[in-house]
């Protein structure tokens, strides 16, 4: 979401597309047309939290159930859009040869969004004044978009904020408040098995 945000605020571009689809399932239009493509990757398991909370405020995707029950989900890529670990490598592997992506963290931009910015305008030809970056970074601070009714979900019909909030938390590192000692390890295991073969590394605090 922070990655779209900035690009709103830099650009008037009208064909903006967001889009949560694997890499393998983007029409073949984006890499005729060369478009120009930012991926946004968080580490699995602040994912795995916000997809939990996203489930159960959000009218038209199923009960999430239990978190145990969702994360085990989770694990399994049981999810809408597929595996987390399948969708983070394709997009990690499609850059390694295509120029026209811009692979970006999520804690990378919420550690460091001044910098990030940076990299995002080189990336699109852009150069906007001092001033407008200040803008734009302080426009894109969690808290400060949380209250913006324009991407807070406050006007979308089919989310219950009353159950969770659409932004909710957007920090690095909650799902401490959710993982059992048992579940870390559990997942730790799992994640290593499915990440071995890929030099694609994610943090999990800051």
């Amino acid at each position: 979401l922070l990655g779209v945000d900035v690009l709103n605020e830099l650009t008037t571009f009208p064909r903006i597309i967001k889009t949560h689809l694997p890499v393998q399932f983007l029409p073949k239009s984006f890499w005729e047309q060369n478009s120009k493509i930012i991926y946004v990757a968080r580490n699995a398991k602040d994912s795995a939290v916000s997809y939990f909370h996203f489930d159960r405020m959000n009218k038209v995707q199923p009960e999430p159930g239990s978190w145990e029950s969702f994360l085990q989900r989770f694990m399994e890529g049981k999810m809408v859009f597929g595996s987390w670990y399948e969708h983070v490598r394709g997009w990690w592997e499609k850059k390694q040869t295509c120029s026209n992506i811009l692979y970006l963290f999520y804690e990378d931009l919420i550690e460091d969004t001044e910098q990030e910015l940076v990299r995002i305008c080189s990336f699109l030809g852009l150069s906007p004044t001092t001033e407008l970056k200040k803008q734009v970074t302080e426009k894109v601070q969690f808290d400060n978009m949380k209250n913006n009714k324009m991407v807070n979900g406050s006007a979308d019909e089919v989310f219950d904020l009353k159950i969770s909030p659409f932004m909710r938390k957007g920090r690095v590192g909650d799902w401490n408040n959710h993982f059992t000692v048992q579940q870390d390890e559990q997942f730790n295991e799992d994640y290593k098995k499915k990440m071995k073969n890929t030099d694609l590394q994610f943090r999990t605090v800051l």
